[in-house]
């Protein structure tokens, strides 16, 4: 066939320019979302090192721009509106020019900046040359979507390209956990919503600004699409002064010490800590460590989802092998991308493994991480993820148990510890103010997150959260001038609630919570764990305890204060045990609450969680157990039963001789109890899942994976999303039969 000219250009050219021009959408790009490497060096990086090279000056540079962006951080945590900002749910960083995370704020979600490089790569490869789009000095741009890269819709980041010159010479940002984005449920992270477009916004990368102002169209648009228009207006100025404040300080750095020199400090620095990482992981023992965990839920139904992992360590590869795990849910929001599966583990190498490297995305860069496409830890892209925590936030404690175990015998940075708690207990929170506004945002006691044990003490109770160093759990006192509900108990010990070992897990506080002063107002809770325990133990230790939600309706607590004081309890136990409230209804459930309205005085309540135990009980130390007593963490009945301690209930002295005896007697009970491995392999292990459980992910095979039964099974190369039943129609079903059942008896009984 002759080919056709139209001009220079071949038909094939045309065709080719012409589907160049029309692509009809840019969705993430593949390979950008899929890489968490160092983008190639540039030449331009290569000239920059070959003129700067000088180590002391390079990282004089570095330690500047690290306090630029800690100066951001505070600046966002002082005037921010958001919850999130107020409380150190936010980050700051500066990339590369071609995206790469440099560096990053001392405090905050590391977990933030190390996902955001994936739009700063989406930006410079599709808008930079875009005529109706570009990059130029004093541009703005904001992005949420985490299929661009993010954990969910609810963090918001802005990113400003910062130029000497014409030249880009780096990125700053700014990320912060906004809450309210106009989901289905207020406060931006829907467990309700069955499918993406019930999640709120979605911001792919997109330019909101230029010459460094807020184009007003743009600020109206997102201000009109949520629940809090000015909470999101204010946070994006505030977001704008921090990364113009990052700007400032690295074009004085540029002004003192040349282009070339920030150039090269950036890329030095991240090339210097990928490279130590490979040192250090080549120094681990060889081996293969397994670890499994399950969630016990969708937060719309029971269901046990496993997170199935095989870290494999060889030479200087280390490799986190999630293949197997649960299949991806096409209508609940627990799914993950599985970049911000990735953005997770690196955190725990920024926090927990490496803690003295720089916080940059080079610490986890050599790191190769295998998933299953379709699975909940590398959905697809029309799964809804807003709670994606839910599967995330296992895989981390997969990785820490593991990592734990396969560190502990090789050269250490840190020490070995025992699991954090790794979920979100808090209230989540919508409604009419006292003040007459709309609001929907989160309470900071997620932050609360108990300490895992130490090698060598205790873990410490309620310090942070998995993903945020520094991180604050709030001032009840402020909270309640913003919103109308009081937590009547905050911040208090919860006694027992403690994983056991010879070094126990650090505890968390309960939470006992009313409205008061609002016409309408409700609660979520966002959280799995109330079945199966969210956290392992480490050698020997016990896992957390698992965490309900309840409830005390038909009260107003505010008018027993009134009259009658004298019958609230101060205790979550002490009120479900007791029922001081004779017309109230109590009731415990799951902590997968969708969003709820209640009345005033009505009681909510919660604990936050216990991180995981280190050692054999038997062996901690009885001083420590009296401790715990006096402090009232532990009772005394609990302190027989499982750390077998002889206890005068009067004096709380520990018998020494009595407690030998009985933790003796205990140890022979064990080898009793015990039968040889083979044996109970044998008694124990089933082929397939039991009928009737509904299991999701695989058995024993990673690559069969179940959905839901042992009659639901398919190829890991094969997998098909999951399809849950709506929680109500379930219900109607459930209550047809029993009418149908009742019918059929009472006709039976006629005749």
């Amino acid at each position: 066939m002759n080919k056709i000219e139209f001009g220079t250009q071949t038909e094939e050219q045309q065709l080719a320019k012409f589907f160049e021009d029309t692509t009809l959408f840019l969705g993430p790009d593949p390979e950008i979302m899929g890489h968490h490497d160092l983008a190639p060096r540039t030449e331009r990086e290569d000239r920059a090192m070959e003129k700067v090279s000088d180590p002391t000056l390079l990282a004089l540079i570095r330690d500047r721009l690290i306090a630029g962006a800690n100066e951001g951080f505070e600046m966002m945590e002082q005037m921010g509106a958001a919850p999130g900002a107020k409380w150190g749910d936010l980050i700051t960083g500066l990339y590369t020019p071609s995206g790469d995370l440099a560096i990053s704020s001392t405090g905050g979600v590391l977990i933030f900046s190390s996902l955001v490089h994936h739009p700063v790569k989406f930006i410079m490869k599709y808008w930079k040359d875009d005529p109706t789009v570009g990059v130029r000095p004093g541009d703005i741009f904001m992005h949420n979507d985490s299929r661009y890269g993010n954990i969910h819709n609810t963090d918001q980041s802005m990113l400003l390209p910062i130029f000497i010159g014409d030249e880009l010479v780096a990125w700053a940002g700014a990320t912060v956990h906004e809450g309210e984005n106009g989901a289905i449920e207020p406060g931006g992270m829907p467990s309700a919503a069955e499918s993406v477009y019930e999640e709120g916004l979605k911001l792919s990368p997109v330019k909101v600004g230029e010459n460094y102002a807020l184009k007003k169209d743009w600020v109206t648009y997102l201000q009109n699409s949520v629940r809090e228009p000015k909470l999101q207006y204010g946070d994006m100025k505030v977001k704008l002064f921090v990364c113009r404040r990052m700007e400032e300080r690295v074009l004085e750095a540029a002004a003192a010490y040349g282009n070339d020199a920030i150039i090269a400090s950036l890329r030095k620095g991240m090339e210097d800590v990928r490279a130590e990482v490979v040192r250090r992981v080549s120094e681990m023992p060889d081996g293969v460590v397994r670890s499994v965990l399950f969630a016990d839920g969708t937060l719309r139904e029971n269901a046990l989802v496993k997170i199935n992992l095989e870290l494999r360590k060889k030479g200087d590869k280390l490799t986190f092998d999630f293949r197997g795990s649960s299949p991806e849910f096409a209508n609940r929001s627990n799914n993950t991308v599985e970049a911000s599966l990735k953005g997770m583990v690196a955190q725990l190498f920024l926090t927990f493994v490496f803690p003295d490297l720089p916080r940059t995305q080079a610490a986890f860069a050599p790191i190769e991480v295998l998933t299953d496409k379709k699975s909940a830890l590398n959905s697809s892209y029309t799964t809804p993820n807003a709670q994606s925590m839910m599967t995330f936030f296992p895989a981390f404690t997969c990785a820490q148990q593991a990592l734990a175990k396969l560190m502990f015998s090789g050269p250490k940075y840190t020490k070995v510890i025992a699991p954090w708690y790794n979920m979100i207990n808090t209230f989540i929170y919508g409604g009419i103010t006292q003040h007459g506004e709309m609001v929907g945002n989160l309470c900071a006691d997620l932050n609360g997150m108990g300490g895992g044990a130490h090698a060598d003490s205790d873990g410490e109770h309620a310090l942070a959260p998995i993903f945020a160093t520094m991180a604050d759990i709030a001032e009840q006192e402020i909270m309640e001038e913003e919103v109308p509900f009081m937590q009547i108990v905050s911040k208090k010990l919860m006694k027992d609630n403690m994983s056991f070992g010879k070094y126990r897990g650090g505890m968390g506080y309960q939470m006992i919570t009313a409205m008061r002063g609002s016409p309408f107002w409700g609660f979520m809770v966002t959280c799995i764990g109330s079945k199966v325990p969210n956290t392992r133990g480490l050698f020997g230790g016990y896992a957390c305890p698992t965490y309900p939600l309840c409830k005390i309706r038909d009260v107003d607590v505010f008018d027993v204060f009134k009259k009658n004081p004298d019958k609230f309890r101060y205790d979550v136990a002490e009120l479900m045990n007791d029922k001081p409230f004779e017309t109230a209804k109590y009731s415990t459930h799951h902590m997968g609450l969708q969003f709820e309205n209640l009345k005033e005085g009505e009681l909510y309540m919660i604990s936050q969680g216990a991180g995981g135990a280190y050692g054999d009980c038997l062996e901690r130390e009885t001083a420590l157990i009296r401790k715990d007593i006096e402090e009232e963490l532990l009772s005394v009945e609990t302190a027989e039963r499982i750390f077998k301690v002889a206890v005068n209930p009067r004096t709380l002295q520990i018998d020494e001789e009595a407690t030998r005896k009985a933790r003796d007697a205990e140890r022979a009970a064990r080898k009793k109890r015990g039968v040889p491995y083979k044996e109970f392999a044998k008694r124990w292990e089933k082929a397939a899942p039991p009928e009737g459980l509904p299991y999701y992910g695989s058995w024993d095979d990673p690559q069969t994976i179940y959905a839901g039964g042992p009659d639901k099974a398919m190829a890991s190369d094969a997998i098909e999303s999951v399809i849950m039943p709506h929680p109500r129609d379930v219900k109607i079903a459930a209550m047809e039969a029993e009418i149908s059942r009742l019918r059929k008896a009472c006709g039976e009984a006629a005749s």
